[in-house]
């Protein structure tokens, strides 16, 4: 969601502070009892935000950590277990199905959307002057369609607000961005992230595969293999049995995401509730060749190209320097980050239940790397 929104719905309630008390700590046979002690210190220096949770794999170093509050309210401790809305870090899930589709035969990444959209999306975006004709999957996958944004525009953020509970539908934001904005440039002539690239993309992965989005991104992700037992689509498939309580995930002390229908981000720009181990894995899978038959689709999902190089924009991913390493990450908006850095082989993915955007969210980083790399 875009902030004005949030910080207008800050005067809607005043939460109780959360307590630090409740520590949750898992370490694997090679992890550091010092160090995972110091990443739990770090997980609790910041007040403002109501709790952490991080899972951290790398030779030598494997550590899941929680501490703090789940949800204000009730005081309900975080645990490292504790599902909570990944928000855009979906859009990795979705790029790297997608091109799985590329290695299949099934979709080409320079071919011209329309031929794997419905007849109806295309004629939405053709109506309101896109040359929809010429927009590709790669552009898509990079953010480099001329396509606005639904998601952060305010009126978006005015219906959330005045209805929480309205149950959204994917041709219905596809509509919105259409009435609410216009093509922002010619298709491939600049870079503006937007959700409304990948509710596309879930789109074209429901066509091709002619399955729902949750099973296709399931079956060609291999999910039950790589034990992915905790990540689910909200709403569109059922919550894994034992799944605890959702995490409230915060906007500064006063908004509470739970009362958001899980609909007003849902179709492939964010959609997935997830487990910090979760994240880790499904990062550390993509980087050790267990989701792609072929080395060169990851270089192509990694690499920046065109008009978004200088923003570090693969598919779904980030370049992006965490203390000094080169690494490949995507942040989620209600405060989730994964990351992947391969000079390491470090992998470690995080929630801080908080999207206010005075959060130090870079204050832990460092903290890990060096962890790592006194382990190794």
């Amino acid at each position: 969601m875009a902030r004005r929104i949030l910080l207008a719905a800050l005067m809607a309630a005043v939460l109780v502070a959360p307590t630090r008390a409740a520590v949750a700590a898992v370490a694997g046979p090679d992890a550091n009892a010092a160090l995972a002690a110091g990443l739990q210190a770090d997980l609790a220096s910041d007040p403002t935000v109501p709790g952490e949770a991080l899972a951290v794999r790398a030779p030598g170093l494997t550590t899941a950590l929680a501490v703090g509050a789940a949800n204000t309210a009730t005081g309900a401790p975080l645990k490292v277990d504790t599902p909570f809305r990944i928000a855009s870090i979906t859009k990795t899930f979705v790029a790297a199905a997608v091109l799985r589709l590329v290695e299949q035969g099934k979709v080409q990444l320079d071919e011209r959307i329309t031929r794997y959209l419905s007849p109806h999306s295309a004629e939405i975006l053709r109506h309101d002057g896109y040359a929809v004709d010429d927009i590709t999957v790669r552009q898509l996958l990079q953010h480099t369609s001329g396509l606005y944004d639904y998601a952060t525009d305010p009126a978006y953020d005015d219906v959330n607000v005045t209805d929480p509970s309205h149950r959204w539908t994917r041709a219905e934001q596809l509509k919105f961005a259409t009435e609410h904005g216009d093509p922002l440039f010619d298709p491939g002539q600049g870079y503006a992230y937007a959700d409304t690239n990948y509710i596309l993309l879930g789109e074209l992965l429901e066509r091709v595969t002619h399955k729902t989005l949750p099973a296709a991104v399931r079956t060609l992700l291999h999910f039950r293999r790589l034990g992915l037992d905790h990540t689910y689509w909200e709403l569109l498939e059922p919550t894994p049995p034992g799944t605890p309580e959702l995490a409230h995930q915060y906007y500064g002390t006063g908004f509470d995401n739970v009362v958001l229908d899980g609909s007003f981000d849902l179709y492939g720009g964010g959609g997935l509730v997830s487990t910090v181990d979760d994240l880790a894995r499904i990062y550390r899978a993509l980087f050790h060749d267990k989701v792609f038959d072929r080395r060169s689709t990851l270089r192509t999902m990694t690499t920046p190209s065109g008009p978004g190089r200088e923003t570090g924009a693969g598919m779904g991913i980030f370049v992006v320097d965490v203390a000094g390493e080169r690494c490949y990450a995507h942040r989620g908006y209600w405060g989730s980050q994964a990351v992947h850095c391969p000079g390491l082989d470090v992998t470690f993915a995080r929630t801080f239940n908080q999207a206010a955007e005075n959060v130090d969210d870079n204050a832990l980083e460092p903290i890990i790397v060096d962890a790592v790399k006194s382990a190794q």
